[in-house]
C-alpha cells in the first residue's frame, strides 16, 4: 500500500468512526515525532502493547476489495496472559467497508466478541477446526450471539445488526464483511497478539509492505519497530 492511500484511509476512518460517536483516545492523534518522544517516557506500553492505527491489505495489493481498517485501544501483555493475572483483556474498533473481505482465519488463543457498532450488516463465514486446526468442511458450528445459542452449517453464514454481537473461541475459522453499508466493529478480547496468533487459510500475510510516496500523518502498529 502506498503511504498516502494509507493516510486518506485514516482521514476517512476517524470521520467514519466519529459519526457514531466514538472518539478515539489522544494518543491517536499524537504525530510521528510526538510518538517517538513519548513512546521513550511516559507512554511506553503504547509501543510495547502495539496500540493504535492498523491498516491491512493482508499483503494483497487490493485494499477495496481485501482488507481491514482497525485501532487497537487497550491492551494487556502475553506475560500477564501466562501468569493469568493482570491486564488479560484488549478492545479494537475497526471498519469493515461494503464487501470489503476479511479473509479466512482462526486463533490459537484469543476469545473474542465482535461487535457491530453500526452501519450495515455484518456477515460471518465460520467453520470448526479439524483436529489438525484445519478448516473442518463438514462440522456444525456452535457460536453465542448475545447469550444465545447458535448452530450453523459448516460455512455458515451469521449476519449481524447494528447492536448485536457473536463470541468466537479459539479455533473457530472465521471470513466477515460488510453487507449493505460500511461497518463500525467493536472487538473485546483476551490479549492481542497479531504477530502470532493469526492462522489464515490461505498463504498471506497479517501486514501490508508500505510505500513511502509521502511522509506518514500517523504511524500504523507496523511501523513502530523501524519509525520509533
Amino acid at each position: 500500500m502506498e503511504r498516502s492511500q494509507i493516510n486518506d484511509i485514516l482521514e476517512e476512518s476517524d470521520r467514519f468512526i466519529r459519526s457514531f460517536g466514538y472518539i478515539l483516545p489522544p494518543f491517536a492523534y499524537w504525530s510521528p515525532e510526538e510518538m517517538r518522544r513519548r513512546t521513550t517516557s511516559d507512554a511506553r506500553d503504547i509501543r510495547a502493547n502495539r496500540l493504535g492505527w492498523d491498516i491491512t491489505d493482508y499483503g494483497q495489493g487490493n485494499f477495496d476489495e481485501l482488507g481491514l481498517f482497525l485501532f487497537t485501544v487497550r491492551n494487556g501483555s502475553a506475560e500477564d496472559l501466562a501468569k493469568g493475572r493482570g491486564m488479560l483483556y484488549a478492545e479494537k474498533i475497526m471498519i469493515s467497508r461494503k464487501d470489503q473481505l476479511s479473509p479466512m482465519h482462526r486463533h490459537d488463543i484469543k476469545a473474542e466478541d465482535i461487535i457491530n457498532r453500526g452501519g450495515g450488516k455484518l456477515v460471518l463465514e465460520l467453520f470448526a477446526s479439524a483436529e489438525d486446526g484445519s478448516v473442518d468442511p463438514d462440522a456444525k458450528v456452535s457460536v453465542l450471539t448475545d447469550g444465545v445459542v447458535r448452530n450453523l452449517d459448516a460455512g455458515g453464514l451469521l449476519k449481524l445488526d447494528p447492536g448485536e454481537s457473536v463470541t468466537l473461541m479459539p479455533g473457530v475459522w472465521h471470513a466477515f464483511w460488510g453487507e449493505g453499508a460500511d461497518v463500525l466493529i467493536g472487538e473485546v478480547s483476551t490479549v492481542n497478539d497479531d504477530l502470532t496468533d493469526n492462522v489464515f487459510r490461505e498463504p498471506i500475510g497479517r501486514f501490508s509492505t508500505i510505500i513511502e510516496d509521502d511522509k506518514p500523518t500517523r504511524l500504523l502498529v507496523s511501523d513502530y519497530d523501524v519509525w520509533l
